[in-house]
């Protein structure tokens, strides 16, 4: 399954329950990400928490892309195949977005509605230029 940038915006909008008309406005919106890092702390276990920084995020979704294409890559180096999705809290200080999300990495499919397949993730984030580990 390929998933394109126009494809990742409407699964992160239902994710939170935005409109059609939402959604449409959000792909309008002038998108010039500039990725600044990724930092990953093992929290306890597969418990794993991925701080993320990027200018250019037109809302709180962009950030949310980034920290799961972190969490995906991750997921994979470990040798895990899936993830699972706690939280993620975002702020932005001036044009800076930043995001500190969780996720639980397992090597079966875990239980929960927000799991991600870690190759595909990382498949379609390489795809829309949304960088990884």
């Amino acid at each position: 399954m390929t998933l394109r940038r126009a494809h990742i915006a409407p699964m992160l909008a239902l994710a939170g329950c935005a409109t059609a008309a939402d959604t449409a406005d959000r792909a309008a919106q002038p998108f010039a990400p500039g990725y600044l890092g990724i930092e990953t702390a093992l929290l306890d276990g597969d418990l794993v928490s991925f701080l993320v920084s990027m200018t250019g995020a037109r809302d709180n979704a962009d950030v949310a892309a980034y920290g799961e294409c972190a969490a995906a890559q991750y997921a994979l180096i470990r040798g895990y195949g899936f993830a699972r999705h706690v939280r993620t809290n975002v702020e932005q200080k001036g044009s800076v977005w930043n995001g500190n999300a969780v996720y639980v990495i397992s090597d079966a499919l875990p239980q929960g509605l927000k799991t991600i397949d870690a190759e595909v993730t990382v498949a379609a984030c390489e795809e829309n230029g949304i960088p990884t580990i």
